[in-house]
């Protein structure tokens, strides 16, 4: 598993526009470190009224829309989900930035199918209900980072069946629906095998219209849908696949397109082909599997149960499908800013710069400037439009003598927000030659991988050089220039060596004074051997992991790494296939379990007095201030209050006030 272990951070921003420009920063700082491992599944997890759901978390993103996707895959009538442990999703899923989730159902029917031909087919009923809360769970969970607008759902067999029913009852949940071999909505179970059951389009459309309450029934003009099958399956009527795309069809409102194309998948995510029918606006596609039976196309090297390795990779397919063709993703490119400058005139702040867009127009520009003299202090926020060839500026009220950050961020016409370029300038005298300042050191470890974030402040305005060493056992095995953007700064190194690390940061300035801060923290460089090796350090077991280990390495050595797998244990997860994996069990020591939970007795809240002060701003400017800590996931910590431990809500970018008379401790609430 990617495991992210976040020591400290700090930043800077500070309004709504600001909260959502600076997300771009971060990620571009933690972008840096290029991910030493694949993602990994987690099994076998008690998910939205499931008892047994497998999860794969990417640790790519999807690249549109914010987040990754999501894509819940439906079981078939006596198949495992186990299954789909080697139906090649995680190539899908690191290819696309994708969540892949894989339900064991509760209230099977025979054969354990889905019941799609058995009870109510409403939101509240058996396991469409279970459907809606496993998606929302899993969007609701920030460590997953999911796009509520890249949620689908697809399904062999009798799930496909229930996926699709499932589609119809949650339009609104689900953006895209992918039933592969299937019966028609609203079919019996005599239909399943043998004959086909007909339903004409204008039925399909009547059925899928009636499952959705009228609350949400407008969602199906924004859903797409594939529909696929094998062309030699034999066990669930080829009539299906053409019927389920008319339906779909009319349902949607869209013509079919002339012509088919031809998806050749040998030399990229499978092993075969498949043919490629298409509906206006890319709103249905139908796909016949070439050469496949009644199972899953898992593509080339899939193997198992129902899983079938002979056409393409049904789900690589779907990643890439809707990526490009849901109508509901946020397309809009972010506008961009350069040529940042400041002027100063009079004590005050007359800045400048260009912003543009390449898909809009450019609304306005928010400037932020802060007092970074001493502890950063925001003391200004600017707004102003640009003018016809894209140029901003403003000037602000006289400012005292000090060194100060600006940070400038466009918001285009749809509310977007680029990311932030800031720039310091300083007004009045500059101090005497000292050197710069190093602070809010912190380090992201992701594997072998590690970036050193962190702000540097030059009083002099003279900064020359900022590196970073990285030391193992008093040995220099990587030193890297700082990328910078303002104060704050990034450095990232891979193939470290496992163990405890020493990166030290030094400032250096163009009269040669220099300043260093330092930051410790561990490498988990794995465990490297065969399988007997793995099994007989406990990694995998030879019921749990060793099948998917051999099939992936057989006799070949290879490497595996220990991660959280919360409740306070821990899972071995090979790098480069996370199929190999071993069970749940007791942490080895050289991981946390779980983060540290908040202080169970907070520190009350100070008596107030005339010396209260209070700050409103983003959960992260208040951790860059020393008012609140954080801890948990890199993606979205949770904060809390210095002192009190009072939880404050929204995680990075939301925004709480706190006040305190001391300094020190801290609550969220305003002074009296």
């Amino acid at each position: 598993m990617n495991l992210k272990r976040i020591y400290s951070m700090g930043s800077t921003d500070p309004g709504r526009a600001h909260r959502l420009a600076i997300i771009g920063s971060l990620l571009m700082l933690f972008a840096l470190s290029e991910s030493a491992l694949g993602g990994s599944w987690q099994q076998n997890r008690a998910l939205g009224g499931f008892n047994n759901v497998h999860v794969y978390t990417p640790d790519s993103i999807s690249p549109v829309g914010t987040g990754r996707a999501l894509l819940l895959v439906l079981h078939g009538c006596t198949q495992s989900i186990d299954a789909f442990l080697n139906a090649k999703l995680e190539q899908a899923a690191e290819t696309h930035g994708m969540v892949v989730a894989v339900p064991d159902a509760m209230n099977k029917a025979g054969f354990s199918c889905w019941s799609y031909w058995q009870g109510a087919i409403s939101r509240n009923s058996g396991d469409y209900a279970n459907l809606i809360n496993l998606a929302q769970t899993l969007t609701a969970d920030p460590s997953k980072a999911i796009d509520a607008n890249q949620v689908y759902i697809s399904g062999l067999s009798s799930g496909a069946s229930f996926a699709a029913q499932t589609g119809c009852v949650a339009p609104d949940i689900f953006a895209g629906v992918a039933p592969s071999a299937g019966p028609t909505i609203g079919t019996s179970s005599s239909g399943a095998i043998g004959s086909c059951e007909s339903v004409s389009p204008a039925q399909f459309e009547s059925r899928c219209r009636s499952y959705a309450n009228a609350a949400v029934e407008s969602f199906l003009d924004s859903q797409i849908a594939v529909i696929a099958q094998g062309t030699a399956d034999t066990t669930v009527s080829t009539c299906y696949n053409r019927q389920n795309a008319n339906g779909y069809a009319q349902t949607y409102g869209v013509t079919q397109l002339p012509g088919t194309i031809t998806i050749d998948d040998t030399n990229a995510n499978g092993s075969g082909t498949a043919e490629q029918t298409l509906w206006l606006d890319n709103r249905v596609a139908m796909l016949w599997f070439d050469g496949l039976g009644h199972v899953w196309s898992g593509g080339s090297g899939a193997s198992g149960s129902f899983i079938g390795g002979t056409s393409i990779n049904f789900a690589a397919y779907l990643g890439e499908f809707f990526a490009a063709n849901n109508p509901r993703i946020n397309r809009n490119e972010a506008p961009q800013i350069s040529g940042l400058s400041a002027l100063v005139n009079n004590n005050a702040l007359t800045i400048s710069g260009t912003a543009t867009d390449a898909d809009g127009t450019v609304d306005h520009v928010e400037i932020a400037i802060s007092d970074i003299n001493n502890a950063m202090v925001e003391v200004e926020v600017l707004l102003t439009g640009i003018d016809g060839s894209g140029q901003f500026s403003a000037t602000s009220a006289p400012l005292l003598d000090a060194l100060y950050e600006i940070t400038a961020v466009a918001i285009d016409d749809c509310g977007q927000s680029s990311a932030p370029i800031a720039i310091t300038e300083r007004i009045g005298e500059p101090p005497p030659e000292q050197a710069p300042t190093i602070d809010n050191l912190g380090v992201v470890v992701d594997g072998q991988c590690a970036t050193v974030t962190g702000t540097v402040v030059d009083a002099n305005q003279n900064l020359d050089t900022l590196v970073v060493d990285f030391e193992s056992e008093a040995r220099l095995v990587a030193s890297v220039s700082a990328d910078l953007n303002g104060r704050l700064f990034a450095a990232a190194a891979c193939n470290l060596p496992g163990g405890t690390v020493d990166a030290t940061a030094t400032a250096i300035d163009s009269t040669a004074l220099a300043s260093t801060a330092s930051i410790r923290f561990a490498i988990d460089a794995g465990q490297t051997g065969d399988f007997n090796f793995h099994i007989d350090e406990g990694h995998i077991t030879w019921g749990i992991g060793f099948a998917n280990c051999f099939l992936a390495f057989g006799n070949d050595s290879f490497t595996m790494r220990e991660s959280a797998a919360g409740g306070g244990q821990c899972i071995w997860t090979a790098d480069g296939d996370a199929s190999c994996q071993g069970p749940a069990q007791a942490c080895s020591g050289a991981i946390e379990g779980d983060p540290p939970a908040p202080n169970p007795d907070p520190v009350p809240a100070p008596e107030p007095d005339v010396q209260c002060q209070q700050f409103t701003t983003m959960n992260y400017l208040h951790r860059a201030a020393g008012r609140a800590y954080s801890t948990g996931n890199f993606w979205a910590p949770d904060y809390f209050a210095a002192g009190s431990d009072d939880p404050m809500p929204g995680s990075t970018y939301g925004t709480n006030t706190l006040s305190g008379s001391d300094g020190t401790n801290w609550s969220v609430m305003s002074c009296p």
